[in-house]
Parts: structure tokens; C-alpha cells; sequence
């Protein structure tokens, strides 16, 4: 998978963050991009688990991951950053 594959599919359901991540995990390169979005997606299903606009944050982490951006999910994005080690 592709950096970008990689940070689009951390998005899409835990199922394929952990999908995402072990790809991450046995690529031989390891980009900013993907390790950021893992965090991002991981940190928006974390906060679903208390049920707070999960869909919304995950569509905008997705299309932040679209367009190759590093751009921290809305309300909690920040909180997240830095919190894990991709």
C-alpha cells in the first residue's frame, strides 16, 4: 500500500486502521503522512467509543488523508498529536 492508501484506510472502520497499521508497520519506508493519519484515526475511534461525532471526524480525517495533508482531525485532532508513536 501507498502512503496515501495507508492514511485513507486508518478511517475506515478499526478493522482498517488495524489493516492500515500492519501495513505501516512491514513497509520498508516509513512516511509522515501515514504515521500522522494512524494517530489521527486511531485517536477519532477512541473518542467514538463515548459516542461524540465519530462520522463526522472520520470524514474529515479522511479527506484531510486525500489530499496529503496534515491536517489534525476537528475538536480533538490536537489532543492526539504526539500521544502515539507510528
Amino acid at each position: 500500500m501507498t502512503a496515501k492508501t495507508i492514511s485513507i484506510v486508518s478511517y475506515v472502520t478499526i478493522i482498517g486502521w488495524v489493516i492500515a497499521y500492519l501495513q505501516y508497520k512491514s513497509s520498508k519506508r516509513k512516511s509522515a503522512l501515514a504515521s500522522y493519519h494512524l494517530v489521527q484515526g486511531l485517536g477519532v475511534f477512541i473518542f467514538a467509543l463515548i459516542g461524540f461525532l465519530p462520522l463526522i471526524l472520520l470524514i474529515f480525517g479522511n479527506i484531510a488523508a486525500n489530499n496529503d495533508a496534515l491536517t489534525p482531525a476537528p475538536l480533538i485532532g490536537a489532543f492526539f498529536e504526539g500521544k502515539f508513536n507510528f
